[in-house]
């Protein structure tokens, strides 16, 4: 799978693009605030219709206009061409030539993992960044589940409306509670069998980037412990008190130890780090396995960050999806990836929303 054409009216810094690519190795150079990071954050905007950085629509606008236009042609089992319409009005998503209706049409078109320097929130952040990660990875890989997702959301929003009214009508209340349990027993047993799944994945990821210097581990931490049904009517007091549902997926968790100690308290800046690229780098890999190929890989400033020897951990995942004619997209501020790469490279250079092959 390939981003072929990338096409992209009045987002962010760009006015007009319109560039062709390869499969293979993609190197974005620039100074800061020149537009890298805006091309990955289009290219994934594609693939999940959200943004990385966590923002919304109007500000992915171009400076003094209405509307932005991200588009492309993905080339994996036969091509795909994408078009997407943002203005605050009105939104159009059509998938070769024909409005998108149901959002599992269209997901997994377009197949991306970013490395990113928010990524560090999945282990220093709150529970619902690492949620978030579960959630986007079961959306990647199986189609029902996002469906799932947003009926247990939609089912959330309205049991908590009505726990905020003066008086509460108990029949509503039932029926909320219901739907609740029904998708939200289905979303627990997903995530209940993905992370051992990924766990081995992030584990061996982990030891390749640290050199073994410590041992991973992670443990799903459910909010519901046994039934949820019965727990949810138990906590149906305490859940009126604070006018909130407080049992659910919606509370989950995924604690992080090194060495069996959280890595949240105790793991060093460095560690951190390294931990939050292990977690990505065992998502590209279940999501290579599960459809035999590779995600497109887009790494944003991560090198930088990190010295050789953690550099070269990333190594294996890049020469893995090189050989099996996947793509990655890598923003530079300069020349520093790993020189074993040199020999394959696409050199790009950004220059005040510019692109230009060098």
């Amino acid at each position: 799978m390939h981003l072929a054409h990338l096409r992209l009216r009045e987002f962010r810094n760009y006015g007009r693009l319109d560039v062709d690519f390869q499969p293979g190795f993609h190197v974005l150079l620039g100074d800061n605030a020149q537009g890298k990071t805006n091309v990955l954050e289009a290219i994934y905007l594609m693939a999940t219709l959200r943004s990385f950085r966590g923002v919304g629509g109007s500000q992915m606008i171009r400076h003094g206009y209405s509307a932005y236009f991200v588009g492309g042609k993905v080339v994996g089992q036969g091509e795909h061409e994408i078009r997407m319409y943002w203005s605050v009005r009105d939104r159009k998503l059509s998938l070769d030539g024909q409005p998108v209706r149901k959002l599992t049409d269209y997901l997994g078109v377009l197949r991306t993992v970013v490395f990113c320097p928010e990524d560090l929130n999945l282990v220093k952040g709150t529970a619902r960044a690492r949620r978030r990660f579960m959630d986007l990875l079961l959306s990647q890989t199986y189609p029902a589940y996002l469906p799932l997702l947003q009926n247990y959301t939609q089912a959330l929003r309205s049991r908590n409306a009505l726990l905020k009214q003066r008086i509460l009508d108990e029949g509503s209340l039932e029926s909320f509670s219901a739907q609740l349990v029904k998708a939200g027993s289905e979303l627990v047993r997903m995530r209940s069998e993905l992370l051992p799944r990924i766990s081995p994945l992030a584990r061996l990821a982990y030891r390749r980037i640290s050199n073994d210097a410590e041992e991973l581990k992670m443990e799903y931490q459910p909010s519901v412990k046994k039934d949820f049904a019965q727990e949810l009517a138990l906590a149906r007091d305490r859940d009126r008190g604070y006018r909130a549902t407080l049992i659910g997926p919606h509370r989950d968790d995924v604690l992080l130890l090194l060495n069996d100690r959280s890595a949240a308290q105790f793991g060093s800046e460095g560690q951190k780090r390294t931990l939050a690229i292990a977690l990505k780098m065992a998502q590209a890999e279940y999501v290579t396995g599960l459809h035999g190929s590779p995600p497109v890989l887009l790494i944003d400033d991560v090198m930088g960050e990190l010295d050789v020897k953690r550099r070269s951990g990333l190594l294996p995942l890049l020469e893995r999806s090189n050989q099996a004619r996947g793509q990655v997209f890598m923003t530079c501020t300069e020349e520093n990836w790993p020189t074993e790469l040199g020999a394959s490279l696409q050199r790009w250079e950004i220059k005040g929303g510019k692109l230009r092959r060098l």
